[in-house]
């Protein structure tokens, strides 16, 4: 069997996924199976990337969003780990050789990540104080923001067998959501190397298409609270940030003249509040 599954899943992003190939095809570390899994691109990435050979393996289907195109590259690969590479994001050549390194060494983590390089607009940038990595018991690290890049990281198999796949249902802070459900049940060991380049600014970009993406992270939130995963601790401060966030979204709709959609992230911010002990 296959060491590692490589999955880029893609949508009209010729060339930047011919760049995300390439990076993947360069590692050190060859015992991996690479799937590009086209999610109904119409500017002809399939004959595209046909220049690659058999080097790759290629499946599409019709546009249905990235948590569809990995949940498809999941079912059709077969490794024991996997790691996810967005097409827009490229891998340094040593980052499997590394990570499969640090998971064969650390069996009791089911996933690793890795620190990253930025680039936004084409310029490198740093990232605040706030996208620190960490690892460990990570959950309360994960409530505000997504800490861990899908491009970062390395997991057994096992994990999604256990957790389930990325829920279709978003279109975006899919990896929010994600990240939540494994750090409430598993620690995650961080390797401090920047082993991936995270290109972001670009008009194609899902997270910055519209305003108010924590609407998404507080259906995550919800759905999380209201399952038995969370120890009384994880609630309270669960709870606590889904509050912070509600207030952010009833301000911007209030703002924006909603005033429907405001009272009711006013009230959900109220009720959580509550729970999470936040004034």
């Amino acid at each position: 069997m296959v060491r590692v599954s490589v999955l880029i899943p893609t949508y009209n992003r010729l060339p930047k996924v011919k760049e995300a190939v390439s990076s993947v095809l360069k590692q050190t570390y060859q015992d991996f199976e690479l799937w590009v899994v086209d999610d109904g691109s119409t500017d002809g990435t399939g004959e595209a990337l046909k220049v690659f050979g058999d080097r790759i393996k290629y499946v599409s289907q019709a546009n249905r969003g990235v948590s569809s195109a990995r949940n498809l590259g999941l079912r059709v690969s077969r490794g024991k780990y996997v790691a996810f590479l967005d097409s827009d994001d490229l891998w340094q050549p040593d980052k499997l050789k590394i990570q499969v390194g640090c998971m064969e060494a650390n069996p009791q983590f089911p996933l690793c990540y890795t620190d990253e390089i930025w680039i936004r607009k084409g310029v490198r940038v740093n990232p605040k104080r706030k996208h620190a990595k960490y690892s460990g018991w990570i959950f309360e690290k994960c409530l505000p923001l997504c800490i861990i890049s899908p491009s970062s990281a390395l997991m057994k198999r096992t994990l999604f067998e256990e957790i389930g796949g990325f829920d279709e249902n978003l279109p975006v802070c899919e990896d929010y959501d994600f990240w939540l459900r494994v750090t409430c049940r598993y620690p995650a060991l961080f390797i401090d190397k920047k082993l991936i380049v995270k290109r972001g600014g670009h008009p194609d970009q899902l997270s910055t298409r519209s305003w108010g993406n924590d609407r998404y992270r507080v259906m995550a939130l919800e759905r999380l609270l209201g399952s038995q995963d969370l120890k009384a601790e994880e609630k309270r401060t669960a709870s606590a940030e889904l509050a912070r966030k509600c207030r952010i979204l009833s301000h911007g709709f209030y703002k924006r003249g909603k005033r429907e959609e405001g009272r009711r992230y006013e009230e959900l911010a109220e009720q959580y509040a509550r729970i999470g002990g936040a004034n």
